[in-house]
């Protein structure tokens, strides 16, 4: 073996400085961090996990008293008679006084459109043929007082000899719900961060940011329930409602 290859290895102050074993304390000293460090991200981040199932879910509603303004009224009559062409007369003479109704009443002609007519005809035991005509109208106005002093007054109709069949009523719409909605949005969350805050106070903590919230279906309703056994359709003052659920942090 030659000198070269029998150079010790270097030494500072007695301390034996080998290249392998610096090498060894560097593998270690860097393993030592990253245990340092890694459990403190470990600990760091099921601080943060245990913060975050610190939280509550509520409700919250907001409901808004509406006038509908729409009013739409399908008119549906008919008349029977073993000739056609008498049945067919009836129908248009009653069409006539529906017509003057309304234009008594204010409407303009075209508030009111024929929506469709038909005939039938049955043949009894007797072979006697009858014939049965149909006829549809519709009334479309934004003029709500309007349209429900021509309800209240529909029986006049009657005594015009007009015969209203089943079905024949008015219904009621509110079409201006995409106004309020951001409105309505934001009381039900008002309500709900309310509702949060007080089992927040019941838990000594505080309420934080929104998690994640839910809205629920805007539902349209009579104000004062079904009217005159005719359902909600009949009344123009309408309820509207939405819930909405959210999920608070607390702290």
């Amino acid at each position: 073996m030659s000198g070269d290859d029998m150079q010790p290895a270097a030494a500072t102050n007695g301390v034996l400085r080998h290249p392998e074993a610096l090498r060894w304390f560097g593998t270690a000293a860097i393993l030592s961090v990253g245990m340092i460090a890694g459990g403190y991200l470990l600990g760091n981040g099921l601080l943060r996990a245990k913060d975050a199932e610190r939280a509550v879910t509520v409700r919250g509603l907001a409901e808004r008293d509406v006038t509908a303004d729409l009013a739409t009224w399908t008119i549906s009559y008919s008349a029977s008679s073993q000739s056609l062409a008498e049945a067919q007369d009836k129908v248009r003479r009653d069409t006539a006084s529906i017509e003057a109704f309304f234009k008594d009443l204010g409407f303009p002609a075209d508030a009111l459109q024929p929506t469709g007519a038909n005939v039938n005809s049955s043949t009894d035991m007797n072979g006697v043929t009858s014939f049965t005509v149909r006829q549809r109208l519709a009334l479309r106005t934004n003029d709500i007082a309007r349209a429900q002093k021509a309800v209240a007054r529909q029986f006049d109709l009657v005594g015009r000899g007009v015969f209203l069949e089943e079905g024949s009523g008015m219904a009621y719409t509110f079409t201006k719900l995409n106004g309020i909605k951001p409105e309505m949005v934001a009381e039900a969350t008002k309500d709900a961060r309310a509702a949060a805050q007080q089992f927040a106070k019941d838990s000594d903590s505080s309420v934080g940011k929104i998690r994640d919230a839910t809205q629920g279906y805007f539902e349209i309703e009579a104000r004062d329930g079904d009217a005159g056994g005719w359902g909600s359709a009949d009344s123009p003052y309408k309820k509207v409602r939405v819930v909405t659920t959210v999920s608070f942090t607390l702290d």
